[in-house]
């Protein structure tokens, strides 16, 4: 990948910031920029412009426009990435990237892209690098030598050298979101898992980080899945910091971590997804009188573990009135304002079932279209599991100064999307 230059934009066209790298492209041809975007038809503008045998590669944030320059074969994905990755630099540094923080701030942004790309290629693209000697306050280099640190020219780019703590400790979250539809019918309609690794990285020196997950992961879309236990995962992100050549020989996930917090991977899971919450409502609606709703809820998941922060919300006609509640436990709450009633419950054990009664008057006059009828929500929140059965078999922390280094591991299940249609 190599750039020309690079500009950014107000909606109108006129440039205010801009940094020429290799001097293929004029100034000028950036004035044709914006005619390009007018010309394309709304709803499909393309990402990629050309004028002249030059390219414009652009995104847009708020009402700036960053758009990249080149006149060469360049590797497209990698050109979107490093934009966004720029804007997200320019966004840590000032809160916000709008046109006042640009003007506000342009002699700390050149200092910014010229320690980012440097003749076209990219350099420097992590924050906490950038920040060890562009410092945010004042917006100067530091005193003294103008000495790169550590971390720019070693390998490992995302973290810097001498970092020291007095308990080297390694705090590791798995979190899963469940998506889940079901219809009128009780029937699944879409039904997923969205998970993450969190780990938050308080380890001295440059340690080297192992950690194998359990026998029923499957990772590779070539296989067949046979035992009915084996769990798929799908759509894998990894951290840059992870080894993918060891992962794709052993299935062990080796790197050495940034320090502080960071997402280690990312995947979805489609098979065996269980919704852990059960949720049934029969509504009987009395012509020109009430409304009768009896909603029940239950904990299908093993008996010591707890589901918290449970949140049921139920729709009601717009023009419902005079509510009426009782439930076994939990609080309600009648919402108007969002035509709902809100069943909330601090905890529910495995296995456990509650029921809630609500009654509500309706106008004696109908109106003449019926109301759509919006699904019920669930939120809910559940420790020491993890839904998708993934686990971690061992976490190996190995580093030169041989110190004593203690990992932490924790399962979160929480709802995502979750809804349940009436």
């Amino acid at each position: 990948m190599a750039f020309s230059a690079i500009y950014f934009l107000d909606n109108k066209g006129q440039v205010l910031i801009s940094r020429n790298y290799r001097g293929e492209v004029e100034m000028s041809m950036i004035e044709k920029f914006m005619p390009l975007l007018a010309t394309e038809e709304d709803g499909a503008l393309y990402p990629i412009l050309k004028q002249d045998q030059a390219y414009f590669l652009w995104i847009k944030y708020k009402n700036i426009y960053m758009v990249c320059t080149t006149k060469r074969n360049t590797n497209i994905s990698l050109s979107f990435s490093f934009l966004f990755k720029v804007k997200q630099i320019f966004i840590e540094y000032f809160g916000d990237l709008e046109q006042e923080s640009i003007k506000d701030n342009f002699i700390l942004i050149y200092e910014l892209l010229d320690e980012i790309m440097d003749f076209g290629y990219p350099q420097i693209t992590e924050t906490n690098i950038l920040q060890e000697y562009i410092m945010q306050e004042g917006y100067k280099l530091k005193q003294g030598a103008p000495r790169p640190p550590a971390a720019v020219t070693n390998a490992v780019s995302w973290r810097s050298e001498g970092i020291k703590y007095r308990k080297n400790e390694l705090f590791m979250d798995i979190i899963e979101s469940i998506n889940f539809l079901v219809n009128t019918r009780g029937s699944v309609v879409n039904s997923e898992i969205l998970g993450q690794i969190v780990i938050n990285c308080c380890l001295s020196g440059m340690p080297e980080v192992s950690l194998c997950f359990n026998d029923n992961a499957l990772f590779n879309p070539d296989q067949i899945m046979g035992d009915p236990i084996v769990v798929d995962f799908d759509d894998i992100k990894f951290h840059s910091c992870v080894r993918l050549s060891r992962f794709e020989n052993e299935r062990v996930i080796s790197f050495i971590p940034p320090d502080k917090e960071f997402e280690l991977m990312s995947y979805r899971v489609t098979n065996q997804v269980r919704p852990y919450i059960i949720v049934e409502a029969t509504v009987q609606k009395y012509s020109h009188s009430r409304l009768e709703i009896l909603t029940k809820v239950k904990g299908q998941f093993k008996d010591r573990l707890v589901a918290t922060d449970v949140v049921i919300i139920i729709p009601v006609p717009s023009d419902a009135s005079s509510p009426r509640f009782s439930a076994v436990k939990g609080s309600v709450v009648w919402a108007p304002e969002d035509s709902a009633i809100i069943w909330s419950i601090n905890s529910i054990k495995g296995g456990k079932e509650f029921a809630m009664k609500a009654h509500l008057g309706l106008p004696s006059i109908e109106a003449e279209e019926p109301e759509a009828k919006p699904p019920i929500k669930v939120k809910f929140k559940i420790q020491y599991l993890a839904a998708s059965g993934l686990q971690i078999k061992y976490v190996r922390i190995v580093e030169k100064g041989t110190y004593e280094a203690i990992s932490w591991v924790r399962c979160i299940t929480k709802s995502g999307d979750f809804q349940i249609r009436i």
